[in-house]
């Protein structure tokens, strides 16, 4: 393969990554934070182990990469539906609690920040 030939398929490909790379948006982990803080999601939710909910480790595996993973999330946090407190099997139960915001960018971003762990 020539210099030039070579030249021109690193530049073929490369414009083909970046056609077919997913438009996703950076995940604001700084308001992912703040708002899981003032909503005491934090309190249930550790990082990497869980509490008195699962880990946000443990919900990214279960839902990373599943074309509904996000609008699970989401649901999660805005429906208020009874859950089983940790560890598993102790049979208690409490409705989980409502995120105070309605705003999609905002559950979007969440969401997106429970999954990239």
């Amino acid at each position: 393969m020539t210099q030039k030939s070579l030249s021109l398929f690193v530049s073929v490909a490369c414009a083909a990554l970046f056609v077919a790379a997913p438009a996703h948006s950076a995940v604001d982990v700084a308001a992912a934070k703040a708002l899981a803080k003032s909503n005491d999601c934090l309190k249930c939710h550790g990082e990497d182990k869980e509490k008195k909910g699962p880990s946000m480790k443990e919900i990214a595996d279960k839902y990373r990469g599943k074309p509904e993973g996000q609008e699970k999330a989401i649901k999660n946090m805005t429906e208020g539906y009874e859950v089983e407190l940790r560890p598993k099997g102790s049979g208690k139960k409490e409705n989980h609690k409502v995120i105070d915001t309605k705003d999609p960018k905002e559950l979007k971003n969440m969401a997106d920040w429970y999954l990239s762990h």
